[in-house]
């Protein structure tokens, strides 16, 4: 049996302006500042000790006892602040 033949494609180039400038990608690649990794970690870190608290000690701490349930919020809200912040880290 004869063996097809091989076609050779070309290379593909995009069109003018489809590419960002050299510019714009030194921009949007630039590192995150020293601060915000350990914002990042101290935000997760603090929801998590908040919600431990609440659960442990909850009932003996005034201030906690008056936010009810309102202290999952903050505790979640801290942890997926710092999540979020994760994802924009470079």
């Amino acid at each position: 049996m004869p063996k097809s033949k091989v076609r050779k494609k070309s290379v593909y180039t995009p069109p003018e302006g489809v590419l960002p400038s050299s510019a714009a990608r030194a921009r949007a690649a630039e590192p995150s500042p020293r601060w915000y990794a350990p914002v990042m970690v101290a935000l997760m870190l603090l929801g998590l000790l908040w919600i431990v608290v609440f659960y442990v000690a909850g009932d003996r701490i005034a201030f906690l006892t008056t936010l009810g349930p309102w202290n999952f919020l903050v505790g979640f809200g801290a942890m997926v602040i710092g999540l979020i912040m994760s994802m924009r880290w470079r």
